[in-house]
């Protein structure tokens, strides 16, 4: 694959992934919301990555890590961090028994439906970036 088709398969994912989160939303499987927007902005990001430095971005699901090393960070909004910041666990707890039932106190249909808009809007911002 060519640099364009890498952007192109981590943008067609997290697009994909969005859509899987919005079914989530209105099935009311909310645990799942969380999980989902985090792999759609893992996965742009990764895109970005590719777009930005031509190269394998790095096997993690950190998404602060592929924010600062791909070089968008510098480009982020506070309200953009702080919802990464609010997705950066979401990966992991929902993963788990023990925090799985946590987390799942805390996800209602309001939330869910704040957690996937906002994650929507980023995934454009970033997906517009991505000059293909």
């Amino acid at each position: 694959m060519d640099i364009n088709e890498k952007i192109n398969y981590w943008s067609d994912l997290a697009n994909y992934d969005l859509k899987t989160a919005r079914i989530m939303l209105e099935t009311k499987r909310y645990l799942y919301v969380g999980f989902m927007c985090h792999q759609v902005i893992e996965k742009v990001l990764k895109a970005y990555y590719w777009y930005k430095l031509k190269k394998e971005p790095p096997y993690t699901h950190n998404l602060i890590t592929l924010a600062i090393q791909s070089g968008l960070s510098e480009k982020l909004k506070q309200e953009q961090i702080d919802h990464i910041n609010l997705l950066l666990p979401l990966n992991i707890q929902a993963r788990y028994p023990k925090d799985k039932t946590e987390l799942s106190k805390t996800l209602n249909k309001k939330r869910c439906k704040i957690i996937f808009d906002n994650t929507a809007d980023l995934y454009k911002w970033i997906n517009k970036l991505l000059k293909i």
